[in-house]
């Protein structure tokens, strides 16, 4: 019987069905674990030990190595962790990820899952519709654990079968018969597997099933899965191609230890897989070998695979952890930091590699709104400067300020295009949904304000340009206006820092109010001034102007205040916004 395309076709939509399982599972993890998950995301920030565990108990969780090394280089991109301390959590998430294949090996070839998946399945579907959340997620994951294991089934019944298909076994045994240069071909092949699969998981899932089938014996298998580790750092380095120096640097160690480890496992290996063959052995109370042909050595087979994976994962942190150091130095020395050239401007909490959970994507956009809550702090001084420091470098600010105004154009458009991604994720939790628009209302309040800094700046040239003057009264009047709009830009920054919905709002509006009264006092004191001709009709304008759209910040920072917390005041303001 010959293996037809259609037949090939069935294979492929089985993989995707187990794929799709596997992501609905952990996203599913995901969102019950919530809060949690940043908690023990927290203990990165400790030591490289602490780091291992963090690292592992992440990717047992998220049951994605990917989702944990790219959220690590996400962390580093952001300073939240150094690159050295990054290091911990990488070699934990290796460990991590083997938790996936005892799964697979255990419950998809040890025992007939299918029936109970189905059940589960069952079971748990009618409460994907619940409106309690928590229920909701539970089910979500245990359907996408369901899915999972059919997915499986239908791999085992799609691979031809090899003795009706001689000829894929005369094929693959022209690729097996070369002893040690088969295993580096097989590395190889392991590799591009898990990058053209986008997932460590589903590959190992691949390998375990060819070993199972008869299609590869145990030794080649056991070459894949350290294939399988190297192609699974891919996704990391390119997650950090848009990352500054140090997200670059936690990218590329995490592909050279796990390249020094398949190196030193290759030389090792062949006495090594006969002590996973021994252990088996000894375990299972059985004589069958692993390296043989019959079904009971390869369901056996299956489960020595596993422990070869979990084994040398493990083996080469304990193995490489004192020589951390040296290899720190060594990607340091390779991925230099080039200071002002490789920092020109990007998001640093965001990037365009694959987004983690829809919780931490939305903390990182978050992040990346403080940023330009930082720029506006940054256009506030420079304003205060360009108007009162007269050995300031005119021409020089003003291009500065410009420059940020253009900084936050870029920041606000990437931020929205990434909430929009974010957006895109079905099933997102109501609050959620809620802080993603909030949190798109804030950056184009906090836009609007770089806009409105930067026609001050403009306004100043066109002073300069008059050769007008304020008599010095005036001046102190804009400079205690500027102090006002200051203080709401500090207790803005607070907000923004705080935790979501742990804004102060009332602290907020007594300081867009003290803005309001301050225009208000200084307007009537400027027709005075003019009426009694103390200044020219061109300075007064320029006078008014400025003190206007200082008022129109103070609103738009009320606004972000009422982003930051999620909620809006009930109280009317007049916004004189044009």
């Amino acid at each position: 019987m010959s293996y037809s395309f259609f037949d090939f076709l069935q294979l492929i939509g089985s993989l995707g069905i187990f794929i799709f399982g596997m992501k609905i599972f952990s996203e599913g993890l995901q969102k019950i674990a919530g809060s949690r998950l940043k908690g023990i995301l927290g203990g990165m920030t400790q030591n490289r030990i602490s780091g291992v565990v963090t690292g592992f108990a992440t990717t047992a969780i998220t049951q994605s190595s990917t989702t944990t090394t790219v959220m690590a280089v996400s962390f580093v991109n952001a300073g939240l962790l150094t690159f050295v301390q990054s290091t911990g959590v990488i070699m934990g998430a290796n460990i991590g990820t083997t938790i996936t294949a005892w799964m697979v090996a255990i419950f998809g070839f040890k025992t007939q899952i299918t029936p109970i998946a189905l059940a589960v399945i069952g079971i748990f579907f009618a409460f994907l519709f619940s409106g309690n959340s928590r229920l909701r997620n539970i089910a979500e994951t245990m359907v996408g654990f369901g899915i999972l294991f059919i997915g499986l089934e239908f791999i085992k019944g799609s691979v031809p079968d090899i003795n009706a298909n001689p000829e894929i076994f005369a094929f693959l045994d022209s690729y097996t018969d070369y002893g040690f240069l088969s295993l580096i071909l097989f590395v190889v092949v392991g590799a591009v597997l898990t990058l053209l699969t986008q997932s460590s998981s589903a590959a190992t899932a691949i390998t375990l099933v060819m070993l199972f089938e008869g299609w590869v014996p145990f030794p080649i298998a056991a070459a894949m899965i350290l294939g399988e580790n190297i192609g699974t750092t891919v996704t990391a380095n390119i997650a950090a191609l848009v990352g500054n120096v140090h997200a670059k640097r936690a990218a590329r160690f995490h592909f050279f230890f796990n390249i020094i480890g398949v190196i030193w496992m290759l030389v090792l290996i062949y006495p090594f897989l006969h002590l996973m063959d021994i252990a088996i052995q000894y375990f299972f109370a059985t004589d069958v070998s692993v390296m043989g042909t019959t079904a009971e050595a390869r369901t056996n087979g299956t489960l020595a695979l596993s422990l070869f994976h979990t084994s040398f994962n493990i083996l080469n942190v304990l193995l490489l952890f004192a020589f951390v150091p040296m290899l720190v130095r060594f990607v340091e020395y390779i991925q230099p930091d080039r200071g002002g050239e490789d920092e020109e401007f990007h998001l640093r909490y965001i990037s365009a590699g694959p987004m983690t959970s829809p919780g931490f994507s939305v903390e990182q956009a978050h992040k990346e709104a403080q940023q330009m809550g930082d720029i506006i702090e940054k256009m506030h001084h420079s304003v205060q400067e360009l108007l009162f420091d007269p050995k300031a470098d005119r021409a020089k600010l003003v291009d500065k300020i410009h420059k940020y105004e253009e900084t936050t154009d870029q920041i606000e458009v990437e931020i929205s295009d990434y909430l929009v991604r974010i957006s895109e994720h079905t099933n997102l939790e109501h609050s959620l949904t809620e802080r993603i628009r909030f949190m798109q209302t804030m950056i184009n309040d906090m836009e609007r304000i770089a806009d409105i800094y930067y026609q001050i700046a403009k306004l100043t040239e066109r002073f300069d340009e008059s050769s007008s003057s304020w008599p010095e009264v005036a001046s102190s009047e804009m400079a205690e206006m500027l102090e006002a709009v200051g203080k709401a830009i500090v207790i803005m920054q607070e907000n923004l820092a705080a935790n979501s919905g742990n804004a102060n709002l009332d602290k907020a509006l007594v300081a867009e109010q003290h803005v309001d009264a301050t225009r208000d006092q200084y307007r009537d004191t400027h027709y005075a001034r003019l009426e009694a001709g103390e200044y020219a009709a061109r300075a007064g304008v320029i006078f008014i102007d400025m003190l206007n759209r200082l008022e129109r910040i103070g609103d738009h920072i009320l606004n972000v205040n009422e982003s930051a917390a999620g909620r809006r005041l009930k109280a009317v303001r007049t916004d004189g916004d044009d």
